[in-house]
């Protein structure tokens, strides 16, 4: 397994190891060991799957605040998306500011988001299906959104990127501009 520090500080791309011949391949997909050594001491306490049917649709930017603020790591077991996390930490150097790493059933790459950074994806085939591993349980109160196309982010979404696939939740996610400071930079 190998572990990729991407341009901000916090979210951490994975990419397995595949051991593989006529039949197939054998991947270590997660080891605590070696997750706790890169990231941090972490539990993960819920694992969520979802399928999108549609080749550009478009989930999130979403968040969970505190106390069930969630880190995700999130793998792509199906299809292949974009997936983004945007840094929404009060302070950070890296404030306002995304990365984008292509996940897909015939890459086996992981991204680990942590607490902090708002999460999207857009699908760039049919019937991808999405599977993450969350550090708090879902709280319907708590759960928190984001502009998905604010012009002051620029997300460069792929041109596939289909507004209407959009759920009425995040048809009305707020900009970073009007988003109270949920997390603080630690350093």
């Amino acid at each position: 397994m190998q572990f990729e520090k991407l341009d901000l500080s916090g979210p951490i791309k994975i990419e397995p190891h595949r051991r593989g011949d006529a039949r197939g391949y054998f991947a270590e997909t997660f080891r605590l060991d070696l997750f706790t050594e890169t990231v941090g001491n972490v539990d993960f306490v819920q694992e969520n799957e979802s399928l999108s049917a549609k080749v550009g649709t478009v989930r999130g930017l979403h968040f969970q605040t505190e106390p069930f603020a969630q880190g995700k790591l999130v793998r792509c077991v199906a299809g292949a998306l974009l997936d983004v996390a945007v840094d929404i930490r009060t302070g950070s150097p890296s404030y306002g500011r995304w990365i984008a790493v292509e996940l897909s059933a015939a890459n086996g790459c992981q991204l680990w988001v942590p607490p902090g950074f708002a999460h999207g994806f857009c699908t760039l085939v049919a019937d991808t299906v999405l599977t993450y591993k969350v550090t708090s349980y879902y709280s319907h109160e708590h759960d928190k959104g984001l502009a998905w196309d604010d012009p002051a982010i620029g997300i460069e979404w792929p041109s596939l990127a289909d507004p209407e696939t959009l759920s009425a939740k995040d048809r009305v996610q707020p900009k970073l501009a009007e988003l109270p400071a949920y997390f603080d930079y630690k350093g």
